[in-house]
């Protein structure tokens, strides 16, 4: 019984704080509402130069790395696999649309340490910075095996 109290004291603050978030979430994506959807990925990309599959972190403003992009399917981590063709860069994210970054989209690809919540060893996540609508942002991928083909290959389709 001199347990209880603390108990639900606890499971309230959590509960609390759950709600938060989930609030907090959904006022990110109605300040956000305006940022366009990334293209759709088109018929003809072009000779495929590299396919890599990895971890999607997230998408943030360019050059704000903790300033997560929550809507048109780029809010959330997942599975993926991301295709360097000649036209652009295609990205499967598990449960969103694939996506299409064009080649004149394009502005750098990299290497990074850390975004978000994602922290490795140096230079551990790619980076591709590019043009969404109006909007300069940048994609944090953790890519299964070597990484560098990838970065060169989008880096050669750089505009």
């Amino acid at each position: 019984m001199d347990r209880l109290l603390p108990s639900i004291i606890v499971g309230f603050v959590i509960v609390a704080a759950l709600i938060g978030m989930f609030f907090g979430w959904r006022a990110r994506q109605r300040r956000q509402a305006g940022i366009p959807a990334p293209e759709a990925v088109p018929a003809d990309v072009g000779a495929i130069r590299t396919a890599v599959s990895g971890l999607y972190v997230a998408t943030t403003r360019a050059g704000e790395p903790l300033e997560r992009i929550a809507v048109r399917g780029l809010g959330y981590r997942s599975r993926m696999v991301a295709t360097v063709a000649d036209r652009g860069v295609t990205l499967e994210l598990t449960g969103a649309r694939p996506a299409f970054i064009p080649a004149t989209a394009l502005r750098s690809a990299g290497r990074a340490t850390w975004a978000i919540d994602k922290a490795v060893e140096p230079g551990g996540l790619v980076v591709l910075g590019w043009r969404l609508g109006d909007l300069d942002v940048d994609s944090y991928f953790r890519i299964d095996g070597e990484a560098q083909a990838f970065i060169d290959a989008a880096a050669g389709i750089t505009a």
